[in-house]
């Protein structure tokens, strides 16, 4: 009752307490210790473990109960200490008080200084791999095309280019921005908008820009797609309210390089260069298109009266010509006359006798 034996194999370590407080170290092997009546109590650790959990980590560091068997780390508010077990980074370590053991596997401890917001790139793939690591670091991955800002404490600290970057939480305010580069396509949703002659049309629009201040275009609006959607919309309603629907529907072109030049003016102010507009799609009411369909209609058989009248004074003109040229040509006529009489022969039964005089005059029909 007042004393016990224990036994400690080789991997572990006893730590003996009596009433809560530590004794010592219990080495492998065989020993006698104070029983439960004598308020007695060891601890085994296995040190195949690496990393020790024990409640009272702080006692027996104080007493150097570890020895040279493990690496006691007590980390500040900025500092990270990552941990290779064999070769391989095992945990991230943040502030506090930790103890490793040496015994078994071959350990390496690097402790870094978190207020370097940046892990060193070469570990960067190994920390993003390590499980239970997005406690401690944050991840960001910048593809081709785009670039990320990184700001620090509402500070720009830093612009990354493509690759994969790894920051560490908890020290400062620490915020990357991804930022893609590549030429977008915004559609302008339809809406209606009322014509200077009070007709009001649905227009569907598209805009093509690219970001070519990245800072700029997050710093100098909250939403920079919104804030150009915002502006063509309001630059279609300016340019659409001061023209007339025949205008309009004849000058779209025209109309879409105004709309053009005054959302690129304005999209400049924060960073954006828009390379296109174009007005896709324009929606007229159901009356106003009937009506537009009946006036086109009377337009084009206006135009089809017009080319038939044209071709029949041609076809007048060009026989009048005709006349003229045998009038004054009588061999002419008579070759005429022949050819006109090789295509009858070719469907008909016909015997012709010529004679000196006109074909008129000759000619008798024998069957």
């Amino acid at each position: 009752m007042m004393l016990s034996i224990v036994r400690i194999r080789a991997h572990e370590r006893g730590f003996l307490f009596k009433n809560r407080e530590f004794v010592r170290t219990l080495a492998p092997g065989w020993h006698l210790v104070p029983g439960a009546w004598l308020r007695g109590r060891v601890d085994r650790l296995s040190v195949r473990e690496p990393f020790v959990s024990h409640p009272e980590i702080d006692v027996l560091r104080k007493a150097n109960a570890f020895g040279d068997e493990a690496k006691v780390l007590d980390l500040k508010d900025n500092e990270r200490a990552l941990v290779w077990v064999d070769g391989r980074l095992a945990k991230i370590l943040k502030p506090g008080l930790h103890a490793v053991w040496t015994v078994f596997r071959e350990i390496r401890v690097e402790v870094v200084d978190a207020r370097v917001v940046r892990v060193a790139p070469e570990i960067v793939a190994a920390v993003s791999q390590l499980q239970g690591a997005s406690e401690l670091v944050e991840v960001v991955s910048v593809e081709p095309g785009q670039t990320g800002l990184q700001f620090v404490d509402g500070q720009l600290d830093a612009t990354l280019g493509p690759g994969t970057y790894a920051m560490w939480r908890g020290v400062g305010r620490v915020k990357t921005l991804i930022v893609d580069l590549k030429e977008q396509v915004l559609d302008i949703a339809a809406q209606d908008v009322m014509t200077s002659d009070k007709v009001t049309l649905r227009l569907n629009t598209v805009v093509t820009y690219r970001v070519e201040d990245a800072l700029k275009a997050v710093t100098s609006v909250d939403n920079y797609p919104q804030a150009l959607y915002r502006e063509a919309q309001l630059a279609l309603r300016g340019a659409i309210g001061t023209r007339e629907l025949d205008v309009l529907l004849a000058m779209k072109d025209a109309v879409a390089k105004d709309l053009l030049t005054l959302v690129k003016t304005k999209a400049e102010e924060f960073g954006i260069r828009v390379t296109g507009l174009g007005i896709r799609d324009i929606v007229l009411p159901g009356e106003m298109k009937d009506l537009l369909n009946k006036v086109t209609e009377a337009k084009k058989a206006a135009e089809a009266n017009l080319i038939t009248r044209r071709e029949e004074v041609a076809a007048m003109r060009s026989q009048a010509n005709t006349a003229r040229i045998f009038e004054t040509s009588p061999m002419l006529m008579r070759l005429k006359e022949l050819e006109v009489l090789e295509k009858v022969a070719a469907k008909a039964n016909l015997q012709v006798v010529l004679g000196e005089k006109g074909l008129a005059d000759r000619v008798m029909k024998l069957v």
